[in-house]
């Protein structure tokens, strides 16, 4: 196979982008496509045992981590949990955490918002659902010596990743929900994870138990949402 055309930019070797080009008929169609597909996406609560390959987790561990970074350093670890023991860990600590701030740390106004989607301090999702993937940001990265690596924008890139992840799921026909029980560092202890990371987000993905209902709430609309100045 031939090598890439390249060329070298402050002595860093910069290869041909390889453009993807639709027509604007095209770049229409496409685009309102993916809309139709991806607004069907919604948050699951209740999810199925049905395995999933590892291989499927993957694929979308891989997907997400091809997101934008601050200079390229790419500053997350994604630790896929199907072990039930630990699964099991997990759901307690969190449901401890979450009972925590029910009880005390939330506010009226903000359980009165949540009534809508049904939720409450009980996550079996946690146990139930065949993967647990946790994101971990990276604060800054380490060396050999151990020394301190400067990451930057680091919560906006590991951001970035799991909104592309999210997408990825839902586009492999799995579901997932965005889970933040606060504090996260249980979870640092539970997977033993290195003291330059910490908790990002927590999503069970598998399938929804079948049948499975989701709250009737509608997305803002795009002049909610979105300004144009042409």
């Amino acid at each position: 196979m031939s090598p890439k055309p390249h060329i070298s930019v402050n002595g860093h070797t910069h290869v041909l982008y390889q453009e993807n080009a639709l027509s604007q008929e095209e770049l229409i169609k496409q685009s309102q496509a993916f809309y139709t597909y991806l607004k069907q996406r919604r948050s699951i609560r209740e999810y199925a045992d049905t395995p999933v390959p590892k291989e499927v987790i993957e694929t979308l561990i891989k997907t997400a981590a091809t997101a934008p970074s601050g200079a390229h350093k790419q500053p997350w670890t994604f630790c896929a949990v199907s072990n039930p023991e630990l699964k099991t860990k997990i759901r307690a600590a969190a449901e401890a955490e979450e009972k925590e701030s029910y009880e005390s740390r939330m506010s009226e106004r903000w359980k009165k918002d949540l009534e809508p989607l049904g939720t409450d301090m009980h996550k079996p999702f946690l146990e139930v659902a065949p993967w647990l993937i946790v994101v971990f940001k990276k604060v800054h990265d380490l060396g050999a010596n151990g020394e301190k690596l400067n990451n930057y924008y680091v919560n906006e890139s590991v951001g970035i990743a799991c909104g592309m992840l999210i997408t990825a799921i839902h586009n492999a026909g799995l579901v997932t929900l965005t889970h933040t029980p606060s504090p996260m560092n249980f979870l640092t202890r539970l997977l033993n994870r290195p003291s330059n990371e910490r908790a990002f987000l927590l999503l069970p993905v598998g399938y929804p138990k079948s049948p499975t209902y989701v709250p009737d709430i509608e997305r803002k609309s795009l002049d909610e949402v979105a300004e144009f100045y042409e």
